[in-house]
């Protein structure tokens, strides 16, 4: 099981599901990024709009801002401190690979914990 760390260009919430339009792809990934962080797989994401200074902090993610410029570079992945992926977020399946769970796994759909039957 790798760290996954996700740096995300800037946005209105650290999801980025939210406002009036959600980007489909955007609830992929938070509900990708759920799944695995109910497995206890270490990931974390970063939003530079909220938190810049993981940014800084992080050399291999400053260098490549600095290279590419955040239109270009993020979307930015790191696995086990090494980037692995710039300017779009990972498939399911690379989450899977990753995180050594089954694509089924990180594909589901979080359950509401609510139990109520209609008739």
């Amino acid at each position: 099981m790798g760290i996954i760390r996700i740096y995300d260009p800037a946005m209105c919430c650290d999801t980025g599901v939210c406002g009036p339009s959600v980007d489909p792809e955007l609830t992929r990934v938070a509900t990708a990024i759920f799944m695995l962080e109910k497995e206890n797989i270490d990931i974390r994401r970063f939003n530079l709009g909220s938190e810049p200074q993981a940014f800084i902090e992080e050399k291999a993610i400053k260098e490549l801002l600095h290279e590419k410029g955040a239109d270009d570079a993020l979307p930015a992945v790191m696995v086990d401190g090494t980037i692995v992926k710039t300017g779009k977020y990972p498939t399911n399946q690379e989450f899977a690979k990753w995180s050594g769970l089954s694509e089924d796994k990180i594909s589901s759909k979080p359950s509401s914990g609510n139990n109520i039957t209609l008739l």
